[in-house]
């Protein structure tokens, strides 16, 4: 499937206590991204809401003026469910500080769940089908 990629600037005001970036400001960026590539997917917006939020693990801090990278890809459809692999590295140190899953699900102008009928297309590569059936087992 197609990559979505967003990036941002670690700013003063996307900080902790500890003067790295915020786990909170990080999560965000993480949903908006997979977010992003779920509803450009499905050609919606309003029809796609978060399900789960896969256990984030943050590896490692991250500095003020550091360009992070929100790489996202869709990697399973269930009948209404879509699960984005999105992996934020940083441009400058060059390490991979958070990566997970996020589940989305299709719904209809009442909220209620809908089958979006898509289906996956070919895996690129070994990576993107072990991403694959990682995210099977999140079902």
């Amino acid at each position: 499937m197609k990559d979505y990629i967003c990036s941002r600037l670690v700013k003063s005001e996307d900080l902790n206590h500890h003067g790295t970036l915020f786990a909170g400001r990080t999560a965000e960026w993480f949903v908006e991204s997979a977010f992003i590539a779920a509803a450009s997917t499905l050609g919606d917006p309003k029809n796609v809401v978060c399900l789960n939020i896969h256990g984030l693990l943050f590896k490692h801090p991250v500095d003020k003026g550091e360009i992070v990278k929100f790489t996202s890809k869709i990697v399973d459809f269930g009948r209404t469910s879509i699960i984005v692999y999105t992996k934020m590295e940083t441009e400058l140190s060059k390490v991979t500080p958070v990566d997970g899953f996020i589940t989305f699900i299709s719904v209809d102008d009442q909220g209620r769940k809908k089958p979006h009928g898509m289906v996956l297309d070919k895996a690129r590569d070994e990576e993107e089908e072990k991403l694959r059936e990682l995210a099977k087992n999140l079902r």
